[in-house]
């Protein structure tokens, strides 16, 4: 899940099918509050019911319309009307998109439009954000129930009431629609296809050079980073990095564990759990998670650790990725999918591999965060939209199964055919998508180039099968994904007492963690820790504790009824 994509997290998109999101701008970082345990759509559907027959409605009216659509990801590279399947889809629906990128910080931005009320048509977002929280309660876009109810009944025939009753809020209304979304029933009906995008990856030829050694006890991961170093001093005339991360930032590190929303790959490759006896669990202070934190203080104090993991940004990881540069990365796979084809291009056994990382001492597998109900991001509608009749049409068209396959495949006989009896994209057009997907994203548009509303269950039928240098990495995520849907949208308001109290603690935090892995002895690390845990507990970490643990409760209640 979290702050859920850039060029390399949509080339993912070609080679696997899984939510999101993790995250590095696909991580939560902040969550709203899911407030209503009572499914939405009941009465919504209701009033649909009495409505006559729900056809598709953007039929009646494919007159041209050009919406504004706001991305808040500021790395979002492509134009609607370039490619020939966002043609296709204007030339059938008479809708047509101009896309709004921030140019620099997301939330200053998104901040702005909100604070003067103009909203753009479209708004597609993190779910964990703050600004949903924003619009929704400041009355600035549409209940998506209440444009349906009015204008296209069809809205309920396509959405999943699951999703609609997840995401509503106490007035009963649905405010917001989910892409990357997997309920309880999709993990149950496809759970053994999903994949993770957590991984611990390594540079296959230098892993293999050293004699592929077990990684998962702290003796080997830090034997094994020493080995690298020692036979791998340098990179192309640049010195090796042994081991890298995500971009630490001021809540924390996904890597390691950023506190805002308790995501933490670490923990999950520990196998810690998030909650014992029904209670929530503060993994950051179990034993194995301290112990590994030790461990990567070791591994700075032994000099494996470079300087510049704790002050890169995206960009210049990506630049070393390409490079090869890192030799181990605890760092999400679909990050690097663009660069991974870099170096499959050069050299194919240049490329990163997934393999078993820091594991607890009784050699648990991970439980790696999978697809979940909450999805990656959400698209809202703006009470300043242009035509709201032509706007939820358009919404329901987009999510359903021919909106769908027209945004996955494309249109036929330009980037897919019925082959062998199956609707599959061209071999060419395969090929390209596999070898350069910056390129495939302009000639064709296709494979979810335009991922606002994208349904990765329902693409499973259309998705070719993953191909190197891909597939390794998605492969051994399988069969250690577990959905964490219970514990998203449990933080509380960010102006609350416990919300300005969980701010406080995550940028704590966020300035505590390269401190506690550049200590210079054990000794130090365990008084900075404990000087942490202290301030964090006096700055009301118990309440905080308490409002999660209600509202993962209700989260707990609401999945079981959608199991029903």
């Amino acid at each position: 899940m979290k702050k859920w994509l850039s060029l390399a997290i949509i080339a993912a998109l070609m080679v696997t099918i899984v939510a999101a999101c993790s995250g590095n701008n696909n991580e939560p970082a902040a969550s709203i509050q899911s407030a209503s345990s009572e499914p939405p759509a009941a009465s919504a559907s209701a009033s649909a019911s009495e409505q006559p027959v729900a056809e598709e409605g953007w039929k009646a009216d494919t007159s041209p319309i050009k919406f504004d659509w706001y991305l808040n990801f500021a790395w979002f590279p492509n134009k609607w009307g370039v490619d020939p399947t966002s043609q296709y889809i204007t030339k059938k629906t008479g809708v047509e998109l101009e896309f709004i990128v921030p140019a620099g910080n997301e939330n200053d931005k998104l901040n702005a439009m909100i604070a003067s009320g103009d909203l753009p048509d479209f708004i597609t977002l993190g779910w964990w954000e703050e600004g949903v929280k924003k619009m929704v309660e400041g009355g600035l876009v549409e209940s998506l129930t209440d444009l349906a109810n009015e204008y296209d009944p069809y809205f309920f025939k396509v959405a999943d009431p699951a999703k609609l009753s997840w995401y509503a809020q106490p007035d009963g209304k649905t405010y917001v629609y989910p892409n990357a979304s997997s309920s309880p029933k999709d993990f149950q009906k496809f759970g053994t296809e999903f994949a993770s995008n957590q991984t611990f990856a390594v540079r296959k030829d230098m892993y293999e050079a050293i004699g592929s050694p077990d990684m998962r006890t702290p003796e080997g991961f830090l034997n094994a980073l020493k080995l690298a170093k020692e036979k791998f001093p340098e990179v192309n005339g640049q010195p090796l990095i042994p081991i890298g991360f995500h971009e630490f930032g001021d809540i924390g590190n996904y890597s390691f564990i950023d506190y805002q929303q308790d995501s933490s790959y670490l923990a999950n490759f520990l196998a810690l759990p998030r909650e014992k006896d029904g209670k929530l669990y503060d993994r950051s202070t179990d034993p194995e998670f301290v112990k590994w934190l030790k461990v990567f203080r070791q591994a700075n104090q032994d000099g494996l650790i470079s300087k510049d993991v704790f002050v890169d940004k995206r960009a210049q990881m990506e630049e070393k990725i390409s490079q090869g540069r890192y030799f181990a990365m605890l760092y999400q796979r679909t990050d690097f999918a663009a660069q991974q084809n870099v170096l499959f291009a050069n050299d194919p056994n240049s490329v990163y591999i997934a393999v078993d990382g820091p594991a607890n001492a009784q050699m648990d597998p991970p439980t790696l965060a999978g697809p979940a109900i909450s999805g990656w991001t959400v698209t809202l509608i703006s009470k300043k939209v242009k035509d709201k009749a032509r706007a939820i049409k358009f919404l329901s068209y987009l999510i359903s199964e021919e909106g769908q396959k027209d945004m996955y495949l494309g249109e036929k006989g330009v980037s897919y055919d019925t082959i062998d009896g199956k609707d599959q994209f061209k071999p060419e057009v395969l090929e390209l998508m596999n070898k350069d997907r910056s390129a495939f994203d302009k000639q064709y548009g296709s494979s979810h180039t335009f991922w606002m509303l994208m349904d990765t269950n329902m693409n499973l039928q259309w998705a070719p099968p993953s191909v190197a240098p891909f597939k390794q990495l998605e492969d051994w995520t399988k069969g250690k994904t577990t959905s964490f849907s219970q514990y998203d949208l449990i933080n509380p308001p960010a102006n609350s007492k416990e919300g300005i109290n969980a701010t406080k603690i995550a940028n704590e935090w966020g300035k505590i963690l390269p401190k506690l892995l550049l200590s210079k002895s054990d000794a130090d690390f365990d008084k900075t820790f404990n000087e942490f845990i202290e301030k964090r507990d006096k700055t009301g970490f118990a309440d905080l504790m308490a409002y999660r643990q209600k509202m993962y409760e209700e989260n707990v209640k609401k999945l079981a009824e959608f199991m029903k």
